[in-house]
């Protein structure tokens, strides 16, 4: 059994209802926590999609970087820091029309901070969408300084 990387235990329970901002405005959800990964998941519809009918590349990366920040502040003190996004690279594979589009977050680096994430989309059939990189930086909390 491999040590969790998350600063307290979770459950996807812990999950319900947690969905803010950008995050409920594009149908963004988690979907599954392991000891050393979370996947969310984000549905192919008229508001995530680009003219052409396709999946629009920077929704992609709205769930890239709304999986990647989660995995960052889970892996984290949130009393004394809280995450903040300072670079995401997204490659573009396919072109999904439909159905949902999953991101898995898995840790390259957790430091003291800063952490780098990985994250690869996928499809419903499991098929590449896309693959991402996130970087976050572990801020202080004002009152902490």
């Amino acid at each position: 059994m491999s040590k969790s990387i998350w600063f307290q235990p979770l459950s996807i329970s812990d999950f319900k209802d947690s969905s803010i901002n950008m995050d409920k405005h594009l149908d963004i959800e988690i979907v599954e926590i392991g000891d050393d990964f979370i996947v969310g998941r984000m549905p192919v519809i008229e508001k995530t999609k680009q003219p052409y009918g396709i999946l629009h590349g920077g929704a992609s990366c709205v769930l890239a970087e709304s999986i990647g920040s989660t995995a960052a502040a889970l892996s984290i003190d949130n009393t004394k820091k809280y995450p903040v996004g300072i670079e995401i690279n997204a490659n573009h594979i396919s072109s999904p029309t439909d159905g949902y589009i999953y991101a898995k977050a898995t840790p390259v680096h957790i430091g003291g901070s800063t952490s780098v994430w990985n994250i690869d989309i996928t499809n419903d059939a499991g098929k590449r969408v896309a693959f991402s990189r996130f970087t976050a930086l572990h801020k202080n909390h004002p009152e902490t300084e």
